[in-house]
């Protein structure tokens, strides 16, 4: 059951309990799994409906795509199309969560303040390239110091209202009873779990649909983690720490589930529209957040893999050009690559999923191989 205080934060909440009074049945929407599926409904019905109008829009002011001139020569017909459609993502997934969440729980604050944060960033850089025709957008030291900053600042906020020793311990997957006290240490290593997921989403934002269904899956997976860290009989069987309201956020992954499949409507190849910085930016920083409250930061290693694969691919595209004057990849991140190879965009974007697919089943096995 819900704290006073968190039912008095939520209205629908509020008003299902007011509502058990006259007849029972109203008393299923204390259960999370079931919000949880209505959250994601929501978010993906405001998906569908708000899509449409937000690429209208987008397409009527011009806010379209530019393409690099020495990227794939398929990309070139990509000109133009709608981008920034990340909006729709932040604008599901804060109504849906608010609606179906307790608001008088931190740590649902904390993952949706984060995300919108991030999304806020992006925007201004989007808006920045596409509406003021400013090629270089947001400087990448000043993008990079406003990410540190919500980074870090959400890094605190846990570390120093933490309550229980497992908040800010670390989880080996697949390693039974052995977790490593971070200390003064979580708050470096959720710094760079929110900021570096960030990026490695917005890297691999390169294909339609290429990021939005991998984050859709580890969203899912994640889910999954947050609840049953929040729930005392199961996590006591799986052997992982209990963290009593960390199963609030099952709405938010709901919520972010819905949205990515109802923005994947329409960025599927061929994509009606792009997120932009404004939506890969938040995404990432939402997996990342959302990873990191479940303590689970190394299983979303093993499940954003792709994300992974593409960050590193860049990294050693530019280590190896600087100190060899060669590049390893035909072109970098990782999915250009392979398009430059001759693999048809579909085949990268699927292949990419099924990838996903296959990781994140693996991290998921962790809760019980232990």
């Amino acid at each position: 059951m819900l704290s006073a205080a968190g039912r008095e934060a939520d209205m629908l909440l509020y008003l299902a309990e007011y509502l058990a009074q006259f007849n029972t049945g109203f008393n299923v929407f204390q259960y999370l799994t079931l919000r949880a599926i209505l959250g994601a409904l929501t978010a993906l019905i405001i998906s569908f409906v708000v899509g449409p109008v937000m690429i209208r829009k987008l397409s009527f002011h011009q806010i379209g795509q530019t393409v690099r001139d020495d990227g794939p020569k398929s990309h070139l017909s990509k000109a133009g199309t709608p981008t920034m459609g990340g909006a729709l993502l932040l604008v599901a997934i804060s109504v849906s969560t608010l609606l179906w969440s307790d608001l008088g729980n931190r740590y649902v604050w904390v993952v949706l303040l984060v995300t919108l944060l991030f999304g806020a960033i992006g925007f201004y850089d989007d808006y920045k390239k596409l509406a003021l025709n400013d090629p270089k957008g947001l400087a990448a030291r000043y993008k990079y110091l406003s990410q540190s900053l919500v980074g870090l600042g959400a890094a605190l906020f846990l570390y120093f209202t933490s309550e229980l020793p497992a908040e800010t311990q670390l989880i080996i997957p697949f390693v039974k009873d052995v977790v490593i006290d971070m200390g003064p240490w979580f708050v470096v290593l959720t710094y760079f779990v929110i900021v570096g997921t960030s990026n490695a989403v917005n890297l691999t934002d390169g294909l339609d649909g290429l990021a939005i269904m991998p984050t859709v899956l580890v969203a899912g997976a994640l889910g999954i983690f947050v609840y049953v860290s929040g729930n005392a009989r199961i996590a006591d069987y799986l052997l992982i720490p209990y963290l009593p309201g960390l199963g609030e956020v099952v709405i938010f992954c709901g919520a972010l589930v819905g949205s990515g499949l109802g923005f994947l409507w329409f960025n599927a190849y061929p994509a009606q529209v792009f997120m932009g910085d404004v939506g890969a930016l938040a995404l990432g920083a939402a997996l990342g957040v959302v990873a990191v409250v479940a303590r689970h930061e190394l299983v979303l290693l093993i499940m954003g893999g792709v994300f992974v694969m593409e960050t590193v691919s860049v990294i050693l595209q530019v280590g190896s050009y600087k100190l060899t004057g060669r590049r390893i990849f035909r072109m970098a991140p990782l999915h250009h690559h392979f398009e430059l190879k001759g693999w048809p965009e579909p085949r990268v974007i699927v292949r990419f999923w099924i990838i996903t697919v296959i990781l994140v089943l693996i991290g998921l096995a962790s809760l019980k191989i232990r």
